[in-house]
């Protein structure tokens, strides 16, 4: 499976849909200070099935929400939504039938968040299945959020190896 997009609408810092398409090769997020790149990290973790406000940099679930601004008032909702392309048939059986696949995961303010495949109600624990094989996920190695850069050059040799073994598999 290869990631194709990643939509983000009332997510944190997102409040309007925003579109992030990703083409072959190696795509990077690159920005000053406070223009959300973490957030983008956030909302993979989300999407790929995070339980943890706090691995969200959050008190509670519901603070992916937009939260408003002076000029923009608060959203009622939240939705991250991922694309990928399944032509390989390598996803789950329960849903290697089609060539791509849409992942989304909707929040509602005092509601709880649901999650879709295809347009189809699933359980968290499916959306984390669908990724199990792949070495991806909410706490995957590949998820580098704010501050593991500087983790990483700061660690003692020994650390760095096992961290990039384990990034490795």
């Amino acid at each position: 499976m290869h990631l194709k997009k990643l939509e983000l609408v009332g997510f944190k810092s997102f409040a309007d849909r925003t579109s992030l398409d990703f083409k072959p090769g190696v795509t990077g997020i690159v920005g000053p200070n406070g223009c959300g790149k973490s957030n983008v990290v956030d909302a993979f973790k989300w999407i790929l099935g995070s339980q943890s406000p706090k691995g969200l940099r959050g008190t509670e679930m519901q603070d992916v929400i937009f939260g408003g601004t002076q000029d923009r008032p608060a959203r009622t909702i939240a939705e991250v939504i991922l694309s990928l392309d399944n032509a390989a048939r390598v996803a789950p059986a329960q849903f290697n039938d089609f060539d791509e696949l849409e992942i989304s995961r909707r929040i509602e303010r005092d509601k709880g968040s649901t999650f879709r495949v295809n347009g189809h109600e699933v359980r968290a624990r499916d959306v984390q299945l669908l990724f199990a094989d792949s070495a991806t996920g909410a706490r995957s190695t590949a998820m580098v959020s704010q501050g593991r850069i500087g983790a990483v050059i700061d660690a003692k040799p020994e650390q760095r190896r096992l961290l990039l073994e384990e990034a490795a598999g």
